[in-house]
């Protein structure tokens, strides 16, 4: 049995079974990972794979189990050299941050400032996507840690970590109506188009609950997955926008004008990502503090070694 066999295996079933993804994504050939994958089910005298012709259709029942522990013993594998780096290099190596177009833009800046500070020899990279696709890259192994505010809490293979609470606000040009309102409502909001965050993003859920709780229907008339944008078409006067309140800065969005709109809305909570059980570099704890100070030590290691469903508040 080999290492190489179990990444084949684990790679394939990343790839929904398909080995020619695989084959690209491991740079290797799709005869070859079939080869190898056929070698360790005749060594473990079980069917692994279902296939029809070339074609992988399924994972059999006792597969699922045998995947289940190649994942874990790829990552144990990964815990070592990152156990031995640790200990010979403590304050070179890499971290990688997957993250949001709003953390990234608005949250991380001074982290990051305060963190290439202190750790001038780590290369640090950051990832951008939707809440779902920044959780996929820390499972997968593609980044360290993923920073975002709803996604998080629907992977068990994650713990959680929570940050900070925000708000929303509204924004508008800076003549509209909206702004000679002395009371923010709801109902205020539905009377104009509506420019916010795409539904995987940002807290989405609370807003559309608000108004479905009320019984409005808000006239959504355009989506974006990152602040910039919204802030960019709101300028143009094609609607009114509901906004992450870090987002917005009177300083540099001159052409905007903004208004609280917490009152409205349940707070969201951004919480930090971490694979259950994986061995974390010493600056990557540092980082973490960082951008969360009452996340030390201590109470990062027991979530990353608790059980799924367990949360921890602020």
């Amino acid at each position: 049995m080999k290492l190489q066999q179990l990444r084949y295996l684990c790679e394939v079933a990343h790839q929904g079974l398909n080995l020619s993804t695989a084959a690209d994504a491991l740079h290797t050939s799709q005869p070859g990972i079939s080869k190898q994958i056929k070698l360790l089910e005749d060594e473990l005298g079980v069917e692994i794979l279902v296939r029809n012709g070339k074609r992988v259709t399924a994972v059999t029942p006792p597969g699922k189990a045998i995947l289940a522990i190649a994942q874990r013993i790829l990552q144990e594998t990964e815990n070592l050299k990152q156990a031995a780096q640790d200990y010979s290099n403590q304050d070179s190596g890499s971290l990688t941050i997957a993250t949001t177009h709003t953390q990234a833009r608005y949250a991380l800046p001074e982290v990051i400032r305060r963190f290439t500070a202190r750790y001038p020899r780590v290369k640090l990279s950051l990832i951008q996507g939707n809440p779902v696709q920044i959780c996929e890259f820390t499972l997968n192994g593609h980044a360290d840690i993923c920073i975002a505010t709803e996604a998080i809490a629907t992977f068990e293979e994650l713990a959680m970590l929570p940050c900070y609470s925000w708000n929303r606000c509204v924004i508008a040009p800076p003549r509209h109506p909206i702004l000679k309102q002395q009371a923010l409502t709801l109902e205020t909001i539905a009377k104009y188009p509506i420019i916010t965050y795409d539904h995987a993003f940002a807290g989405r859920s609370q807003i559309n609950h608000a108004f479905a709780t009320r019984g409005i229907k808000p006239n959504v008339v355009l989506t974006a997955i990152d602040s910039d944008v919204i802030k960019t078409y709101v300028a143009l006067g094609l609607g009114i926008g509901i906004l992450a309140k870090m987002a917005f800065d009177p300083a540099r969005d001159k052409n905007l004008r903004a208004l609280d709109a917490s009152h409205l809305f349940e707070s969201s909570t951004t919480r930090i990502g971490v694979l259950r059980n994986a061995y974390m570099r010493g600056y990557v704890y540092d980082f973490i503090e960082m951008f969360a100070p009452h996340l030390g030590r201590k109470t990062i290691e027991e979530a990353v070694q608790s059980k799924p469903k367990i949360d921890y508040d602020l």
